[in-house]
């Protein structure tokens, strides 16, 4: 099954060991005024209960706004996977390098969570689920806020992975997102479940080739970095996995008339 397996013990400390060894850059995710941001980073000296992030210097250099205490997210591309966990910020130091963007002392995370590259494929929903969608804009984006406000808008899921959604509006509606734009949705992903509520990024907007609907690619962001988040991105596993499972069940039956008409 797909999903977020757990390292414990002594094995988060070899994973960063490893990591740091083979030179794997992370992506780090923080909260800062009600928005998420992401940076990519270079873990480095791990020490008894602590380890560094080297900032990669960016193009266009903008203050982090990350304090001490400040909790964060990382995920880190490795092998047949992605690792991801949390930390809590302790130390604050500048760049070993004259164009870097600074250094980070994180905490050593007490477990690490490893989540299959498949469940981050894409799935389609399943042709005999018709899975409506609500969307609206949000200022503050975080996972604790769960109210559905009075203007949102509605469409359908195309498909479903870990890293996000496609979801599929009228066009008649004129939704107002943006590329960029932090968004939160909420849907149900089979009858009689509880809905799935989480925060995403607005990653590409597309019509369709009749122009009857907009295609929104909406990327999660954040999810490793709280114990609530990383429920919710276990969930997303599960349901792709789930539609993975009924697309391939209804291709064999498929396959099966067929072959005996």
């Amino acid at each position: 099954m797909n999903g977020v397996m757990m390292l414990n013990g002594a094995e988060p400390r070899e994973v960063l060991q490893t990591l740091i060894e083979k030179e794997t850059p992370a992506i780090m995710s923080y909260l800062s005024k009600g928005k998420w941001h992401v940076v990519k980073v270079l873990p480095d000296c791990l020490g008894d209960s602590s380890f560094e992030v080297e900032v990669s210097p960016r193009i266009k250099p903008h203050p982090m706004n990350i304090h001490i205490d400040q909790l964060v997210g990382m995920s880190i591309k490795y092998g047949y996977g992605k690792f991801i966990f949390e930390s809590r910020v302790i130390g604050l130091e500048p760049s070993s390098e004259p164009a870097g963007g600074g250094r980070i002392i994180l905490t050593v995370p007490e477990n690490i969570g490893m989540v299959q590259r498949r469940s981050y494929f894409r799935v389609e929903v399943p042709a005999m689920l018709d899975v409506n969608v609500l969307l609206w804009h949000n200022r503050r984006l975080n996972n604790r806020t769960l109210a559905v406000p009075e203007r949102c808008w509605r469409g359908k899921l195309v498909d479903i992975s870990a890293g996000g959604v496609q979801v599929a509006l009228e066009a008649a509606q004129q939704p107002d997102f943006r590329k960029g734009q932090f968004i939160r949705l909420q849907f149900t992903p089979m009858p009689n479940e509880a809905s799935l509520t989480f925060g995403t990024q607005v990653r590409s907007i597309l019509p369709t080739a009749d122009d009857k609907y907009v295609c929104f690619g909406l990327q999660t962001v954040g999810l490793e970095a709280s114990a609530e988040g990383r429920l919710i991105l276990q969930r997303l596993c599960n349901i792709a996995e789930r539609y993975h499972q009924i697309n391939q069940s209804s291709a064999r039956q498929q396959d099966f008339q067929r072959t005996t008409i």
